[in-house]
């Protein structure tokens, strides 16, 4: 339609959802260069090498294109700016370095920009200006559906047994983030390897006391062990949720500021008649400035 696309967007929500691996799911089906840096391994010690760092990485984005380059912890290097001279000023230099380097970005680059952050109202005002990241799209916590999604890709190479209802364990695990449904699932892992190492090594001392070694025993070696049911009870009176209903809210209050209506509203409707006192042939507003022209 003749106008630039957009050239940065914002991923925000609560830690653990799946910012990080829905970029690199992005870089994947569209078959793009992924670079991926945090915010704070842009930040040294020494004068302007941290600008320097921000010219080098939007330098090697530009050089490998198409290229999606992920900013991850945007919040670390893009906090309001409140005057505050205690860091002689750096983490304003890198601001406007990056601001610099994202206006500069063209669309002939073909060079994504993604951020993500967990903390999106401390985030500079001057980074949410349209032509920057101007669409901030709100990443949730998963559904029931999503959360079963999750569970069998992470168990997909690990043995568990056919009893495991993975459907049920969807459902009381309403409010995990994606990073706490993995830790229950390695910690039932651990479990099963625990369990393992303690059989094998009563077994070991019993074949000690009898005089046998492991050559000499007849038995048929067990089949590979499996995760079961009682793994997973025993993990999920560990579990806990990392993200709590407070920090929800925060997030979706924050989410309806950003549907709320500015200026014109939701009332504006342009004008069914042809013409009208004060509009030019271009459809823009001409106000009756004859007296406030200052230059005549």
């Amino acid at each position: 339609f003749g106008m630039t696309p957009t050239r940065a967007v914002l991923f925000y929500g609560p830690p653990g959802c799946g910012k990080t691996l829905l970029v690199k799911a992005i870089a994947n089906e569209y078959r793009m260069n992924f670079i991926r840096i945090s915010g704070p391994e842009l930040l040294t010690m020494w004068f302007s090498e941290s600008e320097a760092n921000v010219r080098d990485i939007f330098g090697k984005a530009r050089q490998v294109a198409p290229c999606v380059l992920f900013l991850d912890d945007l919040d670390s290097i893009a906090k309001s700016r409140n005057g505050s001279f205690g860091d002689g000023g750096a983490a304003d230099r890198v601001i406007n370095q990056i601001l610099t380097e994202i206006d500069g970005m063209s669309a002939k680059k073909n060079v994504f920009i993604i951020g993500a952050t967990n903390r999106p109202d401390i985030i500079d005002s001057a980074f949410l200006r349209p032509g920057r990241f101007d669409h901030l799209i709100y990443i949730p916590l998963s559904d029931e559906k999503s959360r079963l999604d999750i569970l069998k890709i992470t168990l997909r190479k690990s043995p568990v047994a056919k009893d495991v209802d993975m459907q049920h364990l969807s459902t009381i695990t309403n409010g995990f983030s994606g990073a706490d449904l993995t830790e229950i699932c390695q910690r039932a892992c651990k479990l099963a390897k625990r369990e393992l190492i303690e059989k094998e090594i009563n077994e070991g001392k019993e074949q000690q006391r009898n005089g046998q070694t492991a050559t000499d025993s007849n038995e048929p070696e067990d089949l590979v062990p499996e995760i079961r049911r009682d793994h997973f009870e025993e993990a999920l009176k560990f579990a806990r949720r990392s993200v709590s209903d407070n920090n929800i809210r925060k997030y979706e209050m924050f989410t309806q500021t950003l549907q709320q209506p500015r200026d014109f509203g939701r009332q504006f409707h342009f004008s069914d008649q042809q013409t009208l006192q004060g509009t030019d042939r271009s459809g823009g507003y001409r106000e009756n400035c004859d007296d406030d022209d200052l230059y005549n």
